[in-house]
């Protein structure tokens, strides 16, 4: 009868031992052993031997080598303390040289050459000590070989000493400024000198009818009387081609101090007012205006302008090629002195404010244009609206 396998019979007539019935292990679910392709169980691998301290096994940690640290280099350590002690020094003269900065204009800030640190006012006081003689001296010209003088004020021209320093004034945040002034250098600071243009295209014209040998057709007052005089062609100021040149004589005298005379260009000038333009000035205005004594009433009071005072006011200028009468308000306001002093004129504003030349002349042209006594006197009304 067969047993529970084809092995061999143990010696109890059960399987011998190291032999597992195949059919039964699987039967009751046990895992069997491996088998090779006969059947036979697989032989089963020995585990592998441990190796030996110190041939491929990992060390304890307490006998594994740490790498050294690589040694500092002696010579950066040095580089970096230089540059540390180099950044502080600088630190510590910016900051002495920010205070040292702290007034409006910083010490060491210079106008052509000249040390204006210090507060505002101070500035202004060193300008105008240093070069306000200069801005107000007569500046030297030629015109056709003669010599004249032209006063800056009258043309135009100035030194403004107030832009100079606030374009001047406040404090310089750069390092290179701030530390220079512990050592003395200079801040410089452009002078303004500004032109009033229009100034200057008046006193040149003035200039050229004074110093060419042309002359334009105008009427003079100096005899008591209107007398007309025709003009000629000749040499003139080239007044167009002179304006570059006297601004740049101005600023080389402000900064110098001293003034070469400046040679003008000239051209040929044909008078702009013919014997037409005379002849209707003379009758609308010159002639009527010395024909009796003009006055003018402001207030209660009034005052007559004759032959006496009236050459010394009146006098005439080509306006577009026309002549006009033109008032000297220095003098108008010379001849009527104190007269009108505490009299207060309502202006359109409804502001009240004192008599002025420009009131005075306003109504002197309109006086003198009159043909009858009655005509020949204006009130200038103080309540003007």
């Amino acid at each position: 009868m067969p047993g529970y396998g084809s092995g061999p019979a143990g010696p109890t007539g059960g399987p011998a031992l190291g032999t597992v019935p195949v059919g039964d292990s699987r039967e009751a679910g046990w895992p069997g052993p491996e088998q090779d392709a006969a059947g036979h169980p697989a032989a089963v691998p020995a585990p592998a031997p441990r190796p030996a301290l110190g041939e491929g096994a990992p060390l304890p940690a307490a006998k594994r080598k740490v790498p050294a640290k690589p040694a500092k280099k002696k010579g950066r350590n040095k580089l970096v303390l230089a540059c540390g002690g180099l950044f502080a020094l600088f630190g510590v003269a910016y900051g002495a040289g920010l205070l040292l900065n702290h007034s409006d204009v910083p010490k060491g800030t210079t106008v052509l050459g000249v040390d204006i640190s210090g507060t505002r006012d101070e500035a202004v006081s060193k300008l105008q000590t240093a070069f306000g003689n200069r801005a107000a001296a007569p500046l030297q010209l030629m015109v056709g070989g003669k010599t004249v003088e032209l006063k800056p004020e009258k043309a135009g021209l100035s030194l403004d000493g107030q832009t100079t320093v606030r374009n001047a004034a406040g404090s310089d945040y750069n390092p290179v400024t701030v530390i220079g002034s512990l050592f003395g250098s200079e801040r410089a600071a452009e002078p303004v000198m500004p032109t009033d243009e229009e100034k200057l295209q008046v006193a040149l014209q003035e200039l050229a009818g004074a110093a060419g040998s042309a002359t334009e057709g105008t009427i003079t007052f100096d005899t008591g009387k209107a007398v007309a005089v025709p003009g000629k062609p000749g040499s003139t100021l080239d007044v167009d081609g002179s304006t570059d040149l006297v601004v740049k004589a101005f600023r080389a005298m402000v900064a110098t101090g001293t003034s070469d005379p400046v040679e003008l260009p000239v051209t040929t000038k044909e008078p702009v007012v013919d014997q037409a333009e005379l002849d209707r000035a003379m009758k609308e205005f010159a002639e009527p205006a010395m024909s009796a004594n003009a006055t003018v009433k402001i207030g209660t009071k009034p005052i007559a302008f004759g032959a006496k005072s009236l050459p010394k006011i009146l006098s005439m200028q080509v306006v577009d090629g026309h002549l006009v009468e033109k008032y000297d308000l220095e003098a108008l306001k010379s001849t009527y002195g104190n007269t009108w002093d505490g009299i207060l004129i309502t202006r359109g504003t409804g502001e009240k404010t004192a008599v002025t030349p420009q009131d005075v002349a306003g109504a002197l042209g309109k006086a003198l244009r009159g043909k009858t006594p009655a005509e020949r006197t204006v009130v200038v009304d103080t309540n003007a609206s």
